[in-house]
């Protein structure tokens, strides 16, 4: 009786569909055919698509007439989105030269521009060869980097938050962001058409210059090659699991389920999961975001989080509860994806303060309107908390699971507080909101804004009790940010600032929570471009994402070496480096005269690999 809540929201899925999940998950690099994709080519594409037009003005065929040869392939730069119909202020380079750790992963763009239409173009790339030693090709992964539109900050600057439900008031334009898993493209006359280049270097790669080529070459044009070099240095940088910095991007499982037209909890569903949210594992990825009710953010999503635990109050007025999705949920991204420190139960304090549950008397789904401090709002939570917490020990995950809440007002964050250890004092209590110097010591996770900072005394305070203190951006930051029309290496910037400022690690509010049409168009009724996700459906990563994925690895080599250095009693090194880190926080942009993010990024990693 009580499953048959969640199995009503199943519908059939044709075999097509299915085949498609199955197919991406196991086969990333290859298109689904033509036939798998007719259905819903036009609506949610998982393979190849058409991208919207780029309506803004472009450079014409006086321009384009001045290449020097028809087809142009040169190396590039990853802190630039090359436009698609400029030709591209770009230098014809020899070999690309990287340097990277054993187990670091380095990235690189080329670019390929043309006069003509180039017909079936595709990327090869080699082994890289250090002598007898090779890291091999399967270990490099390339793209065709895809054009999304995007909009513009607030009219004032200010930042990325409101309402933008008429876009034609906003400044749109196609900019390059995706990194897609189509591998033969066709290119139209005068246009550009960037490649993007990551290699994950081995753990037990010799340290060594190691040698490859990058190849483009199609029915219409002669192959053209690219040769570059990375540098392994005798470093190590551990599995992203054992970073001491603690990433927190929240998932959204809802969203996956209508993308990729399958049933909601779903073999087919798990299945469209799994490859995505092992993308977030691969780099440190610490917490489970899981829903304990019905649209705890009101639905600001294009697709709401719904309640992952279903509430009965029988005739004789008891309460029945339900696990089933949670444990299949939290069992999924524990035991399959490998995201295992902390389930992130949202949210006991909604942005409506309206509560879900099915009355048997009615027979029908009635709310609760309560406030915190409220009895029947202690009655509601009270009851239920007690019985998760009976659940949870059961499951073995009570000391992983936290109650989570998100910018709400302080009184009413005591008041929850109060429920919960009412319930079981050694429930954890985690907060994505402002600093409150009266609720913080109940906090075991506290994020808070950028810009905020904790007392010293309090932080330190925090670290000696194994608590979490983070701090969070959103759609306020006009910088940094990672909105799709953001400066690349803003995502490197935005997760350096959580080590500069001291804190323990980052927090977004949204990793997936896809708008209406992700792949050509990324922007929202209510936040500015990108806001809402930085990956793609069909397991396409992003430059945003995999920029990002550089700065945690930064992170993690600036923890490294201030413990080494701190060891040796390296005092000049070591405040050389931390000089160098603290231009990395509002106050020091501004000594800097707000330096470009690019140029910041660049020569801190000069520093990190002197070092």
């Amino acid at each position: 009786m009580i499953n048959s809540h969640f199995g009503a929201a199943a519908q059939h899925t044709d075999l097509c569909k299915a085949q498609s999940v199955k197919r991406i998950e196991q086969e990333p690099a290859v298109a689904c055919g033509p036939a798998c994709f007719s259905q819903q080519a036009e609506k949610f594409p998982l393979g190849d698509y058409v991208e919207l037009t780029d309506t803004k003005p472009h450079d014409g065929d006086e321009v384009w007439s001045k290449m020097t040869a028809p087809v142009r392939f040169c190396w590039g730069t990853t802190d630039v989105r090359y436009k698609k119909l400029n030709v591209p202020d770009v230098k014809a380079t020899g070999t690309l030269r990287l340097k990277a750790w054993k187990g670091e992963r380095v990235n690189a763009q080329a670019v390929l521009w043309t006069q003509k239409e180039l017909e079936g173009a595709e990327i090869a790339v080699s082994e890289l060869k250090n002598g007898s030693s090779v890291i091999p090709a399967s270990a490099v992964n390339t793209y065709f980097v895809r054009y999304v539109m995007t909009d513009e900050l607030n009219k004032d600057g200010s930042g990325g938050c409101g309402p933008r439900e008429n876009k034609a008031e906003w400044d749109s334009s196609m900019v390059a962001d995706v990194l897609d898993i189509v591998r033969v493209r066709e290119v139209q006359a005068r246009s550009t058409q960037p490649v993007w280049l990551n290699v994950w270097v081995p753990a037990d790669a010799r340290p060594g210059k190691y040698k490859g080529t990058l190849t483009v070459s199609g029915k219409n044009f002669e192959a053209m090659k690219l040769p570059f070099e990375i540098e392994v240095v005798n470093r190590t940088l551990p599995e992203p699991q054992k970073w001491a910095f603690h990433l927190d991007l929240w998932q959204n499982p809802y969203a996956v389920a209508r993308y990729y037209q399958v049933p909601l909890w779903s073999k087919e569903h798990f299945d469209a999961m799994r490859p995505i949210m092992k993308m977030l594992a691969n780099v440190g990825q610490r917490a489970i975001t899981a829903s304990i009710m019905h649209k705890p953010w009101a639905g600001q999503t294009e697709d709401h989080y719904d309640s992952m635990i279903f509430r009965m109050k029988k005739l004789d007025g008891t309460w029945v509860y339900d696990y089933t999705v949670f444990d299949k949920w939290v069992e999924f991204m524990m035991n399959e994806v490998g995201i295992k420190d902390l389930i992130s139960c949202y949210t006991m304090i909604p942005w409506a303060l309206s509560f879900d549950y099915f009355d048997q008397a009615t027979n029908r789904v009635q709310f609760i309107k309560a406030a915190p401090g409220e009895e029947a709002y202690a009655e509601y939570w009270g009851t239920f908390l007690k019985d998760f917490s009976r659940h949870l020990r059961e499951k073995g995950w009570f000391e992983k699971t936290a109650i989570s809440m998100d910018e709400r007002p302080m009184e009413a964050m005591r008041e929850a507080i109060k429920v919960i250890k009412a319930a079981d004092p050694e429930f954890k209590i985690t907060l994505a909101g402002n600093y409150h110097e009266e609720i913080q010591g109940d906090l075991y996770y506290l994020s808070i804004p950028y810009g905020n900072q904790f007392p010293e005394e309090v932080k330190a305070e925090r670290e000696r009790k194994g608590q979490i203190s983070t701090v969070y951006t959103c759609c306020t930051e006009a910088f940094p940010n990672t909105f799709t029309f953001s400066e690349p290496a803003e995502a490197v910037w935005t997760v350096l600032h959580a080590v500069a400022g001291g804190y323990d690690g980052y927090l977004r509010w949204a990793v997936n929570s896809w708008p209406m049409d992700p792949l050509r168009d990324s922007r929202f009724r209510t936040w500015a471009a990108g806001d809402t996700y930085s990956i793609y459906p069909g397991l396409r990563s992003s430059i945003r994402f995999e920029r990002l994925v550089e700065g945690l690895q930064d992170c993690e080599k600036i923890h490294i070496l201030r413990e080494e250095l701190a060891a040796k009693g390296a005092n000049g090194k070591l405040k050389k480096l931390n000089v160098k880190l603290s231009e990395f926080t509002p106050e020091g942009w501004m000594k800097t005269n707000k330096k470009s993010p690019a140029l910041m990024v660049s020569e801190l990693n000069a520093l990190l690999n002197e070092m």
